[in-house]
């Protein structure tokens, strides 16, 4: 007798889609960052955001200066850059020569 395919749920076609290797890298890229870090500076760093509450505009001008100073050891644009190597596959772009 033949078993009827059932179809996947949502669910397991989502999580199958997912790419599993390139979320773990990128989960290694930020700790590596987050983890740079003392222990007292990831606790101010998190109070601050959790103050903020998203908006920069609700800390006082020290608290500011204080969130970017954490977050320049933090090297976001570092960090963006090899999210975007990793979200490219690891290639880079090749530009076209002009003619």
């Amino acid at each position: 007798m033949s078993k009827r395919l059932q179809p996947k749920s949502r669910l397991k076609r989502t999580a199958a889609a997912v790419p599993w290797l390139a979320v773990a890298r990128a989960t290694m890229i930020v700790g590596r960052r987050w983890n740079s870090l003392s222990g007292k500076e990831r606790a101010r760093l998190t109070a601050l955001v959790r103050q903020s509450r998203g908006r920069v505009s609700n800390l006082s001008v020290k608290q500011r200066l204080e969130l970017r100073r954490l977050a320049g050891k933090l090297d976001l644009k570092g960090m963006a850059n090899e999210l975007a190597l990793l979200w490219r596959g690891g290639r880079r772009r090749r530009r076209r020569k002009r003619r």
